[in-house]
Order: structure tokens, then sequence, then C-alpha cells
């Protein structure tokens, strides 16, 4: 069975994304920082049959990131890295000028050296698989300017030039950066607490997620509503 980590799993894409592998038999370690909500997650994900190894814990944390790995390796291999744990820098979001340089740091630490060092923590095991692949989940707001979403912006920008240089320096694998459009997710309803404009599900991109596992495009840039709609 093809083993994939997921991180962000206990809610949203995250978790919709590990019913939708294991639902194709995938085996996977799931992460996430609220036990509880992660537990629950991984019973969920369970019911399908598959084994799935769930461990709480911060990606920022050197430590945990190296038990998901060789959680992954108890399993037989990795052969799927979705960096989808994200940190916003301020709840709900700010102007740049009012923007705690501390929150800022926090999302560059999350969004860009804990998906890092996660990478460079997995990437014997990818190298092995006979299809390794890592998804960075990525944010419209890396490539657009979003008032009040800099910092967040920013730090996703980022990460969207690691995985593109990623690409260029494992050409073995596949390195998507993948745009999930708008969701309904507890992120964003944290990022801008009280907005009634109704989005999609998680569950509803999905689809796109599969689709680049399915085909293998090129390692880039993807936008998830894009590949849903057969473009």
């Amino acid at each position: 069975m093809p083993v994939g980590i997921i991180t962000g799993a206990s809610k949203g894409l995250g978790r919709a994304l590990a019913e939708a592998l294991a639902g194709r038999g995938w085996d996977l370690v799931l992460d996430a920082r609220g036990e509880e909500a992660l537990a629950e997650a991984a019973a969920a994900v369970g019911r399908y049959g598959t084994r799935v190894s769930a461990l709480p814990g911060d990606v920022t944390d050197a430590g945990h990131r190296a038990a998901l790995v060789a959680a992954a390796r108890a399993l037989g291999g990795l052969d799927l890295l979705v960096g989808n744990a994200s940190a916003l820098g301020a709840e709900p979001l700010v102007r740049l000028a009012e923007l705690p340089l501390d929150g800022l740091r926090r999302a560059l630490e999350v969004n860009v050296t804990a998906a890092l060092g996660l990478v460079q923590e997995a990437l014997p095991l990818l190298r092995a698989a006979a299809a390794g692949t890592v998804i960075a989940v990525s944010s419209d707001a890396a490539a657009q300017a979003y008032e009040t979403w800099g910092g967040y912006g920013a730090s996703k920008a980022a990460l969207d030039q690691l995985a593109a240089v990623l690409a260029v320096e494992e050409p073995d694998l596949r390195v998507w950066a993948v745009d999930p459009g708008d969701m309904a997710t507890g992120l964003y309803a944290a990022a801008v607490p009280g907005d009634a404009d109704e989005r999609p599900a998680p569950g509803t991109v999905v689809p796109a997620f599969l689709r680049l596992l399915d085909e293998r495009p090129a390692s880039g840039r993807y936008a998830a509503p894009t590949l849903v709609a057969g473009r």
C-alpha cells in the first residue's frame, strides 16, 4: 500500500484529503496540534480499513517531524508528503502596519521553515519511493495582493519558491504547490471572523489533488479549482 504523511490533518482540507486517500487504500500518518480533534479524524479515516498513525504535535518541533517520518517508515516507506499545516500570523488578520512581528515569525516558522524541515527529514524515503511526491498547500494570497493577507501571503510565496527550487534539485520527485482556492475552513474563519460569504467545503477541491496523483503532471504550481473544472 502507498504511504502518505499529511500535516494539519485534524479538520478542513487535511482531513478531507486523508479520508479520500484512505478510501483509495493509502496508509497514512496524520499530524495536528489538537490531540482530541486529531484522534477523531484518525478514527474516521481508520474506518476505511487502512493503517493510520496519528501523532499530535507541532511541526516546528524537529523531534515531532522526525517522529512523523519514523511512523511512515514503520508503515513501509513514504510515497507522499502533504504540507497542509499553516499559521496565519495574526487572528484575525490585520494590515501590515499592525502585524505583530512575532506573528509574522510564527507564520514563517510554520509555513516555510518547518515545511522545509519536514521535507529534509523525509527526502531519503521519498527518493526511495517509486513515485515520491511532495505537495505544498499554497494560497492565492501567495500571488495576489490582498489587504490584511500580507504576512500569510508572504509566507506562502516563500513556500512556493521552496517548492519550485526543490523540483529543480530533485527531478525524480514530483513537487506541486497547490492553491486550493477559497474554502470554508477554520483557518479562514479565524482569519476573517464574521465573514458571511458562502464558500465551498474543503472536500469539493479534493478531486484536484487526486487528479494530480493520478495524472502526475510536471512539477509546478497548480490551482485546485482549475483542476476540478477539468482544464
